[in-house]
């Protein structure tokens, strides 16, 4: 069967809608390498991927009857990815903040203090996960994770300027992303066809 068309077809995808346990376990089946393909382009590391297709693949398993037209089960599975992908780095920005925080400063942030660091946190995620592959790769390890610069290059087999290089562009294309006039996290996220299908 031609890899570029072996989505589940329409009949299979009802079949499974209705409840049919056979069509369904057919669905997540034949979904499971498109699925793995689009995490591992999304998402910053293999592991994460894996993580991300895996719950994809449950929630199609679990929600496949809130699919609307059988014919956008490629496109629904795409958004699950890619918002996994982008929940996983907001929890690394998240944890990465709760280590820099002071216990004085934390104490003492107000409500809507608190409100407007978490809409930032989301539309810096949101920035980051529209990177570039590579260059996402190198920000998240370097950057986010912290790990140190010749350990980020020996990991992704590049020599240290051109970790350096492409490292440089990451922040470059960033701070430009982030500077952008009226990026709100929703509408970053949500482009196109939207981020969690709810009203």
């Amino acid at each position: 069967m031609n890899q570029r068309s072996s989505w589940p077809d329409e009949r299979l995808i009802r079949a499974a809608q209705d409840g049919d346990v056979t069509s369904l376990t057919t669905v997540v089946t034949e979904s499971q390498p498109h699925v793995r393909k689009f995490a591992l382009s999304l998402c910053a590391s293999r592991q994460d991927a894996e993580d991300a297709a895996q719950e994809a693949l449950i929630i199609l398993y679990r929600k496949i009857g809130t699919l609307r037209a059988t014919g956008a089960l490629a496109s629904w599975m795409f958004r699950i990815v890619r918002n996994e992908c982008l929940r996983q780095v907001r929890l690394l920005v998240s944890r990465s903040d709760e280590a820099s925080a002071e216990p004085e400063a934390s104490a003492e942030r107000s409500a809507e203090d608190a409100v407007l660091h978490r809409l930032e946190a989301a539309r810096i995620a949101a920035a980051v996960g529209a990177l570039p592959r590579d260059q996402r790769d190198v920000l998240i390890m370097r950057d986010i994770q912290g790990l140190p610069g010749k350990t980020v290059a020996r990991s992704l087999g590049l020599s240290d300027a051109a970790m350096k290089s492409r490292l440089h562009r990451a922040r470059a294309a960033l701070r430009h992303s982030l500077a952008a006039p009226d990026r709100s996290p929703d509408r970053a996220i949500g482009q196109p066809g939207g981020g969690d299908p709810r009203p």
